[in-house]
């Protein structure tokens, strides 16, 4: 079979589908103004069909499925080079999920929904051209494809502050984007390639230190640094993150929704396709200051979400602490000189990490999603208030309200029997044996975000009701029908995580595989 059709199933080509729909779907929404949300209701829904069937292809070994290379510019190292293996197309699923969900929630959008539909879903195409491209350049266009479309969702329909905001957000992600640019653009000088796969095999048997150290010194540390910097800033990590409350709180809440459900997850997923496979060694050799920076984003993330009295940046704060775990996790299996020729025991804890961070990345992105969108709702039923204090007793106007969204909170908590638990048990399950240390600090992370959360519910649903919250209206059915659907999906992956992870464990076996520390 051809590279070329073997990125088809069923002799379609899957993957450049799934990336060219939103932009379609983006082109109909700017010029059919007045129908945009049924536009992009339409276009996301078939996107997540889309990403299902990807998914569903899978190759049952962990390898790239639905490979598709074509020639593109060679003279400048750039192909047209897509696949997927579970990793991808976990994240395409969760990327569809959380653009229905924003769309469902921006039901209010009057000013220029044209635009604002449009830009939405070209913010999903870079989400899906990041999460399938495997060269590079190609790679690079849709991480910059994604940020355009996020800068002026804040800037135009933001809250008060939306101006310093978004320009904070811009000059931070580009910063990354240039020292991750610079760091590649040396390794496409000694090596003449920027595909991921080629890096990866050239950087597992060593050729890669040989050949950048040769034509331009012992630079690889520095080239290391560059694109964990450009990765840092997204996810984000300690001390890269404080563009992030300003943007999350500014940005309309269904935007939030999708840079906290899905653009973060950028960052992680750059990280484990780009990073570890490419710059393994380096990371290793950096492993105690990274793993000082993880436990800083677990439990400062935590404690800045319990100063907050703002509900989006107490939700802005808890998801810096949430990705912290991821961030743990990664810096923690990457142990030196650990391989395939590792002790089992060390195999086992890599692997248990590893599959606690994927699925950590995907139920993060639904659970803090949800939460942006319940408080889109209560912004709407008060007039935009959002502070701490500005409630309570809402679960006696609101009982369906508060049940639902207190399950979206236990799932943050990490409760068991729920999404959250699941990613950080085995997170911690495989962090403990390899680095005690910062698992056991990280710990102080889980019980201030316990802290945190139930003292949102107390001051949200208990207590006494305050006179004019007598009347806050219930979800009505077309509320929780939509929100039905995502809550069985935190039930279901609470109880069943099977259901991903059996896809995900030869995913995580053929990367462990191939990485070299």
């Amino acid at each position: 079979m051809s590279p070329a059709a073997a990125g088809t199933a069923a002799g379609f080509p899957w993957l450049t589908a799934l990336t060219v729909l939103p932009l379609l779907g983006a082109a109909l929404a700017l010029l059919i103004g007045k129908h945009a949300r049924g536009i992009a209701l339409f276009t996301t829904l078939i996107g997540l069909v889309f990403a299902l069937v990807v998914w569903i292809h899978l190759p049952l070994n962990g390898t790239m499925g639905l490979v598709e290379l074509h020639a593109w510019a060679p003279s400048i190292g750039m192909e047209y080079h897509l696949g997927v293996d579970g990793l991808g197309a976990l994240m395409l699923v969760l990327s569809s999920i959380v653009t229905l969900m924003s769309v469902d929630a921006a039901h209010r959008v009057h000013h220029q929904p044209g635009l604002y539909y449009g830009l939405v879903l070209m913010l999903q195409a870079g989400l899906f051209g990041s999460f399938t491209a495997l060269n590079f350049l190609h790679w690079f266009l849709f991480w910059e494809l994604s940020l355009i479309p996020a800068f002026f969702l804040i800037k135009l329909w933001g809250g008060p502050k939306r101006g310093p905001a978004a320009t904070q957000f811009l000059i931070y992600t580009v910063a990354g984007s240039v020292a991750l640019l610079l760091a590649f653009l040396a390794i496409f000088l000694s090596t003449g390639t920027m595909d991921f796969s080629q890096l990866a095999a050239m950087a597992a048997d060593g050729s890669l230190t040989h050949l950048v150290t040769a034509h331009i010194g012992a630079v690889m540390p520095w080239l290391a640094i560059g694109a964990l910097a450009g990765f840092a800033v997204k996810v984000p990590l300690v001390p890269f993150h404080t563009w992030l409350p300003d943007a999350y709180a500014e940005a309309p809440s269904p935007v939030t929704m999708l840079l906290t459900g899905a653009m973060s997850k950028m960052g992680v997923y750059g990280l484990l396709r780009i990073a570890l496979p490419i710059f393994g060694v380096q990371i290793a050799a950096m492993r105690t200051p990274l793993l000082v920076l993880a436990v800083a984003t677990v439990v400062l993330g935590a404690w800045a979400a319990a100063a907050q009295k703002d509900l989006k940046r107490v939700f802005a704060y808890s998801s810096v602490n949430h990705l912290g775990y991821c961030l743990l996790g990664i810096f923690a299996l990457a142990i030196p000189a650990a391989g395939a020729a590792a002790p089992t025991s060390i195999l086992a804890s890599q692997a248990a990490a590893l599959n606690g961070v994927i699925l950590q990345m995907f139920n993060h992105g639904i659970t803090a999603a949800a939460l942006f969108w319940f408080l889109a709702m209560m912004q709407m039923r008060t007039g935009g208030l959002r502070g701490l204090e500005d409630f309570g007793g809402l679960r006696k106007p609101a009982p369906i309200f508060a049940g639902l969204m207190g399950i979206a909170l236990f799932s943050s908590l990490g409760l068991p029997g729920l999404n959250g638990f699941v990613g950080e048990f085995l997170i911690f399950r495989g962090v403990f044996p390899l680095s005690w240390v910062s698992a056991t600090v990280s710990v102080l992370g889980l019980l201030i975000t316990a802290a945190v959360i139930l003292t949102v519910i107390q001051k949200v649903f208990s207590g006494p009701v305050p006179e004019r919250w007598r009347a806050f209206p219930d979800l009505h059915a077309s509320e929780w029908l939509a929100l039905a659907p995502v809550i069985g999906l935190m039930l279901l992956l609470g109880l069943v995580p099977q259901l991903v992870l059996s896809a995900l464990n030869p995913t995580v076996t053929n990367l462990l595989r191939h990485w070299r520390f």
